[in-house]
């Protein structure tokens, strides 16, 4: 699914505008990425958590030059599903299987 598919689905349940929906989507996007980027974590309960996690220092290697660089510690973004969420996709899984 896209996101484009996500915009028509909540249209279509709610009777909300297409633009709307869109425009809100963006802008929790945008609020997502920007609350990440200045280290404050995103929790949306029922739904999981979006986080920066720290990756250590290592030593990594360009192969084709048969060189090691270090690779300095960084963050990446993560998204950390609840639990609550975790168990609805194992089951639907299951109910997919079972068909």
């Amino acid at each position: 699914m896209r996101k484009a598919d996500v915009v028509t689905k909540v249209a279509d349940l709610t009777g909300v505008p297409k633009v709307d929906v869109l425009v809100t989507l963006e802008a929790f996007f945008r609020e997502v990425k920007n609350s990440v980027k200045s280290g404050e974590n995103v929790y949306v309960r029922g739904f999981g958590s979006f986080i920066a996690k720290k990756r250590a220092q290592k030593i990594g290697r360009i192969i084709k030059r048969n060189e090691t660089i270090v690779i300095p510690e960084h963050y990446i973004p993560a998204f950390k599903p609840a639990k609550t969420f975790v168990d609805a996709v194992k089951k639907g899984k299951l109910a997919a299987e079972k068909k």
